[in-house]
């Protein structure tokens, strides 16, 4: 794969893969920002500010946003997570320069209506009520509140709705100013396009983006420790984590392959013997989910709250297990195997490319060529995963649970279970 990289006299970064033989281009705006900078006074305002863009720029109102891309038959959308904000495009080839000047005109110059700004709001706080009444959702944020106690990167990204009633024109002004700025920002197209006419086409639009942000990155220190919630639901919803590793660890593919053999798949361990031996849960799964720097492994599973008390003792002993048994070389292969398959299958997709290439800058400050990350995961010994599962299992856990809980094992019971 062939990445084109040019760099405006600003700073901004714009990456290119050409592939002439489709009919599409995938394109978008990646800025590394998200509710993990924001201070506890302004939590939201990340996702507030993704909202607000497409209610009006100074050369669209919200309705022409939409229609200039649907119009031509194209998609857009934007999202945020705790550490990046993203706006993308998929366009038909020849409307590669209308895309091009609509997601840049979100970025550049929304007018932030205020008019439009109270209606949003209501929109905003909607899903944050709905983002509560949904357990299976609203249990991961817990988890990473109690995981990360009193920093941006525990805090929700919806924010609250307090929070959100606060926010003005010149919050989200001023937010934009300090995190919206060249050195942040990287704009990336994959398809049927040619890379210096691209560049152009940004550079004509984005060459006064302001060239350095000037926000302060908090620092992300796991705690851990115990929350639960009793809410009178059919099902509850468990969660065990520990502090995992960060994006720039050397150890980054050792924690996904460890975790892709505990619970990725329903040929893993935690799926094996706890749903399809046992029968205890309806779903088990494991993730290593990586921060710019932390990262936080868990263990989710939906279950009967009568199933709790089995529960604990059975997943507390795989975790164990892990540290202290070698993976079979077949668990090995297999999971590395996946691993490949899933990225190769995800870079024949221009989305998904224009995905990785702009994180992987944003992140490492450069694209990692897809033969060194294969590299990486053949390299991967039984000994690291039993070395990375005992730095990871040894550690504080978070323990997050909610439901119609009537008996369950208490923090200090889950310590036990889980003595190493």
């Amino acid at each position: 794969m062939q990445v084109n990289t040019s760099t405006l006299r600003n700073g901004l970064k714009i990456l290119t893969v050409e592939r002439p033989e489709t009919e599409t281009v995938s394109l978008g705006v990646w800025v590394n920002t998200g509710s993990a900078f924001e201070t506890q006074d302004i939590n939201g305002i990340s996702h507030f500010v993704e909202h607000m863009v497409f209610k009006g720029t100074k050369k669209r109102n919200s309705l022409q946003i939409s229609e200039d891309i649907e119009n031509v038959g194209g998609q857009t959308n934007a999202y945020t997570s705790r550490e990046f904000t993203v706006f993308y495009a998929k366009m038909l080839k020849n409307d590669i320069e209308l895309a091009t000047d609509v997601l840049s005109d979100l970025v550049m110059a929304p007018t932030f209506d205020m008019t439009e700004m109270t209606k949003e709001k209501d929109v905003v706080i909607q899903e944050i009520k709905q983002t509560y009444d949904d357990p299976s959702d609203i249990v991961f944020d817990y988890f990473q509140n109690t995981a990360f106690q009193n920093q941006p990167v525990g805090m929700s990204i919806l924010g609250s709705e307090e929070k959100v009633r606060s926010f003005n024109d010149e919050s989200l002004r001023q937010y934009m100013h300090h995190n919206y700025a060249a050195d942040n920002i990287i704009v990336a197209a994959v398809g049927h396009l040619n890379h210096e006419a691209f560049v152009k086409m940004v550079e004509e639009r984005m060459a006064d983006l302001q060239p350095k942000s000037d926000f302060i990155r908090a620092k992300q220190i796991y705690t851990g420790g115990n929350f639960v919630e009793n809410r009178e639901i059919e099902q509850a919803h468990v969660l065990i984590g520990f502090p995992s590793v960060s994006y720039h660890s050397e150890q980054y593919y050792h924690a996904s392959i460890m975790s892709t053999i505990l619970g990725g798949s329903m040929s893993s361990r935690l799926f094996q013997e706890i749903r399809e031996k046992r029968g205890l849960v309806y779903s088990v799964y494991s993730f290593s989910n990586a921060h710019l720097q932390s990262g936080l492994f868990g263990v989710y599973a939906g279950l009967n709250a009568e199933e709790i008390r089995q529960y604990i003792p059975v997943v507390s002993d795989e975790l164990k297990k892990i540290c202290q048994d070698k993976v079979s070389d077949k668990e090995l292969n297999r999971v590395k195997v996946q691993l490949k398959a899933s990225i190769l299958m995800a870079l024949e997709s221009s989305s998904s490319t224009a995905e990785v290439i702009a994180r992987q800058r944003l992140i490492h400050g450069r694209v990692i060529p897809t033969n060194e990350i294969v590299e990486r995961i053949e390299n991967v010994t039984k000994e690291d995963i039993r070395s990375i599962a005992q730095q990871i299992f040894t550690q504080k856990p978070t323990y997050t649970l909610l439901g119609n809980l009537k008996e369950y094992p208490s923090y200090d019971e889950l310590q036990k279970y889980l003595h190493i």
